[in-house]
């Protein structure tokens, strides 16, 4: 076990075991405790990982010889509160979206990490998938001017009890445009309904606004857990070519349609006179490497804690996932309202709120 770096799994519902089977894959780490409250969870890490250390206590947890790293995996209320106790207690961190669900805490946690010189790296999953890569990739291209991206993220359920779908699920697709666009939203504009006559949202609409190099983009993406056909789909819609992802598809996960439209100034230059160019050609299934976004994200959590760079997905992308979020709920209760999305935190604001 020399050189392997030592791993604590926090909250062991159905993400929180497939980190303890990663982790226990690498060869770089070894999981040394699980922690969670409910035996029966406990008791099949026992059965499926026999030698690994069990707790229902945190501080058990954070105390077990050889741990350095934790992976927190609770409901997202108490993310701030585990990790800080994580941090505290000398621990890099791996957090699973949302980071927080307030965007002074994440702050907190940020400080935090940087005076304990810790890793504070948040679980976008998404973004370390090889499609994404892809995506991105064309984005990059510089021929293509992007017009407006849009995804779905939907299905019956599963119905979480400590945030609403639009924190459920948006986080992964606010993390992918940020990503695919090297920038934050602006503003945001937010709907959402209790269809299913819940206490939260279960049900919502999201619109983006992200300032471009060449124009403004739209953004635009549909969650629920109401819905009985599942979608996990991103486009990316451009001058040239629109982009679709499929986490559906396990054959091609990516397409490319090599067709788009742009304006270009109608002879003789009159003003508000455009000519329509269209151009139209393949779709195309580009090769990917085959890898598991999980992975390649718990890989990549090492790389950051023995090389001491920055993560791709850091706490301060986190942050700014959570500002979207925070700013979609200002939207929502002024039904659909355009909401601007909070640039900075200042220090008084976090002395009141904490």
């Amino acid at each position: 076990m020399a050189g392997q770096l030592g791993v604590a799994v926090v909250g062991c519902g159905y993400w929180g075991m497939n980190y303890v089977r990663v982790y226990s894959e690498l060869p770089d780490a070894r999981v040394v405790c699980v922690c969670d409250q409910r035996q029966e969870r406990l008791e099949e890490v026992s059965r499926r990982f026999p030698g690994v250390h069990v707790t229902s206590q945190l501080d058990s947890a954070l105390q077990q010889d050889g741990v350095e790293a934790v992976i927190v995996c609770t409901n997202a209320t108490t993310h701030y509160a585990v990790t800080h106790r994580a941090l505290m207690a000398g621990k890099h961190v791996l957090v699973e979206k949302p980071l927080t669900t307030a965007s002074v805490e994440a702050e907190r946690l940020i400080e935090l990490a940087a005076s304990k010189s810790a890793v504070l790296m948040v679980g976008h999953t998404f973004v370390y998938n090889a499609g994404i890569h892809k995506m991105k990739e064309y984005v990059e291209a510089g021929r293509d001017q992007v017009y407006y991206l849009y995804s779905s993220r939907t299905n019956l359920g599963p119905i979480r009890t400590d945030v609403n779908a639009l924190w459920d699920l948006a986080p992964h697709d606010v993390a992918i445009f940020n990503y695919l666009l090297d920038s934050t939203p602006r503003w945001v504009s937010a709907v959402g309904a209790k269809v299913l006559r819940n206490c939260r949202e279960d049900v919502g609409f999201i619109s983006l606004g992200y300032k471009g190099d060449r124009m403004d983009i739209v953004g635009h993406i549909h969650v629920s857990w109401a819905d009985p056909h599942k979608a996990r789909e991103l486009v990316v819609v451009g001058s040239d070519r629109r982009v679709v992802f499929d986490d559906l598809n396990g054959i091609e996960q990516v397409r490319v349609f090599e067709k788009g439209v742009k304006a270009t100034p109608a002879e003789p230059v009159t003003y508000g006179e455009y000519r329509l160019q269209i151009r139209d050609g393949d779709i195309v299934s580009p090769r990917l490497e085959v890898s598991e976004p999980l992975k390649n994200q718990c890989r990549h959590f090492l790389e950051c804690i023995t090389s001491g760079a920055v993560p791709i997905t850091s706490a301060r992308d986190g942050e700014q996932v959570v500002k979207v979020l925070e700013a979609i709920d200002r939207s929502l209760t002024l039904r659909g309202a355009p909401v601007e999305v909070m640039e900075d935190i200042s220090n008084e604001h976090w002395k009141q709120s904490a």
